[in-house]
């Protein structure tokens, strides 16, 4: 919504808010009393921006001080690759390019609040001068804003949701007239997440599972950019030729950065960069997604065995280490076109993926 929150650490206050939702009216407003703002990138977006060099990050987040004539051009030029040609207007001097703080608390609560909200994790950050009104927020009375302790923030944005069953039902699909639908809700009011019975699985033997994020541009229009939708469908069908599967719909789209974002990414892509420095670019790890979800949607269902189709090692790992048995990965090679032919390249010499 672009409003600044009030976040609370070692006893100060500050306005923290995101650059991407930031007005030129509440910028002014906010850097109106003169004091010193700071801005706040993640390591990954500071060295794509030539701020700090990659081996030299010791920390997630690194703060810059804006300075005093810069404006609203020159923060939104930091936060998006994708507006680069702004920053020239106002050039880092040699100090801040060489020099960026490392971020507190304060400073990766502001950036953790974006990425919840799928925004860029660029913040700005403005103090609160002593007197009343600090006073007040100190105390959580924040006049109006929302206000938080920067490790309450940390601790709730990090820590495993619990997945309440919302609603289930029948649903016969061209792949198998027999399914169901499971529809779950985190605990914190966020986006829900499916769990799809394709045919009939045998919960007495290891299940047939596939962890699937979301990808509208691959599931829905069928883009040759990836491999989500031929993934999504070779899956089912096999679940379907076995007599039963489980396909767990997870909204995590773009790897968890949104489906904004993953255009954003796509942009960077069609200037030559491969999908982990997009993501880089933008400030993201290269994979944001939580796959706690599917080892709870899975504990939900009361399956605690399964062969999981994936070309991923990193969703075989953290089914296991929440204590999910999974006696066999099962490869899902499908999809390689001429236009996702670098794509996969990148997801198995950097993320490690298995096409085998």
């Amino acid at each position: 919504m672009g409003l600044p929150v009030v976040v609370t650490h070692a006893g100060e206050a500050w306005l923290v808010v995101a650059v991407e939702a930031l007005s030129p009216e509440r910028h002014d407003a906010m850097t109106a009393s003169g004091v010193e703002a700071t801005l706040v990138l993640t390591a990954r977006r500071a060295a794509a921006a030539g701020i700090v060099a990659m081996p030299a990050m010791q920390t997630d987040t690194l703060v810059l001080p804006v300075p005093r004539q810069a404006g609203l051009n020159w923060l939104l030029a930091m936060a998006d690759p994708l507006r680069t040609t702004l920053r020239a207007a106002l050039p880092l001097g040699e100090d801040q390019m060489r020099a960026p703080l490392p971020g507190t608390q304060l400073h990766m609560a502001g950036v953790a609040l974006a990425k919840a909200a799928q925004l860029l994790p660029a913040v700005l950050v403005v103090p609160l001068a002593s007197g009343a009104m600090h006073d007040r927020l100190t105390r959580n009375d924040a006049d109006g804003l929302s206000a938080m302790a920067a490790q309450d923030i940390l601790d709730e944005l990090s820590k495993e949701r619990m997945q309440h069953p919302v609603s289930s039902a029948r649903l016969p699909m061209a792949v198998h007239d027999a399914g169901r639908v499971h529809v779950f809700r985190p605990d914190d009011g966020s986006i829900e997440h499916y769990a799809i019975e394709i045919g009939t699985p045998d919960r007495a033997a290891p299940v047939l599972v596939r962890l699937h994020s979301a990808c509208f541009t691959g599931d829905v229009l069928g883009s040759l950019k990836c491999d989500c939708g031929p993934q999504l469908h070779a899956a089912t069908a096999a679940m379907a030729a076995a007599g039963g599967g489980l396909l767990l719909y997870l909204n995590q789209e773009g790897r968890g950065i949104g489906l904004a974002n993953k255009m954003r990414a796509y942009a960077l892509q069609d200037q030559g960069l491969d999908t982990v420095e997009a993501n880089h670019h933008l400030g993201f790890q290269d994979d944001e997604r939580d796959f706690r979800i599917g080892a709870a949607l899975l504990s939900r269902l009361g399956i605690d065995r399964v062969r999981l189709l994936t070309n991923n090692p990193a969703k075989l790992a953290m089914l296991q280490k929440q204590g999910v048995a999974v006696t066999e990965r099962v490869p899902l090679v499908v999809g390689k076109t001429p236009q996702n032919a670098d794509y996969l390249a990148t997801k198995a010499a950097k993320s490690g993926h298995l096409f085998k």
